[in-house]
């Protein structure tokens, strides 16, 4: 087997092994490899392989891209989502402080009832007015809690996503893979099985760009 196709489908391996989500691919090699045994040979199978390879390495790229994107928008999203919910908790630690002046109010003015004095007017406008912050408090909190939500379900989408870009990357780099192998060979069989895992990708990069 030609040195350049044994270094490169090396390579190919090791990054699906060690990164199995990377986006990036390096199939140059293995064209030019395709390329050098058409111009040896020529012949029709080698053309057929050409064409498919060059097809599924378009697919491969732009899925590689999306893969990339759709993570980095996730995270994006992801990152919002937190500072959403840190939003949330400082209304919700205001909405109890609102509380716990309110309380304080209604035990003074319940100290000066039972000491049978007249109760002050303020105590009972201080204690309202408080229980209407609560409430204007609580909606704000209610309203960014549904914003991270929201965030949060939009990013695990995108990550869902992205995992089947990158699974489709794979499956399109294993298929260039066999069908430098096949060229190579002369095999037809190992291009069918080339072709199969190849198009097995296609699904989910269907899939993944249109959901």
């Amino acid at each position: 087997m030609d040195p350049i196709i044994t270094c490169t489908l090396w390579r190919v391996a090791r990054q699906e092994e060690l990164m199995p989500e990377e986006p990036e691919i390096e199939t140059d090699k293995l064209h030019e490899a395709i390329e050098e045994e058409m111009e040896k040979a020529g012949g029709g199978f080698l053309k057929r392989i050409a064409l498919t390879t060059a097809v599924l390495a378009a697919f491969a790229a732009v899925a590689a891209l999306k893969a990339g994107a759709t993570v980095n928008e996730a995270l994006l999203l992801k990152t919002e989502s937190t500072q959403l919910q840190t939003q949330a908790s400082d209304k919700w630690a205001h909405y109890q402080a609102k509380g716990v002046k309110a309380a304080v109010q209604e035990a003074t003015a319940a100290s000066w009832e039972a000491a049978g004095k007249p109760i002050p007017a303020k105590l009972h406008e201080q204690a309202k007015r408080y229980a209407e912050e609560q409430t204007e408090i609580k909606a704000s909190a209610e309203e960014k809690e549904k914003e991270r939500d929201e965030k949060s379900a939009e990013a695990d989408h995108l990550l869902h996503k992205h995992h089947q870009f990158a699974n489709a990357v794979a499956l399109f780099q294993v298929s260039i893979a066999l069908g430098a192998l096949a060229a190579l060979t002369r095999n037809r069989a190992v291009w069918w099985g080339s072709m199969l895992v190849g198009l097995s990708g296609i699904p989910l990069f269907i899939l993944a760009f249109l959901g």
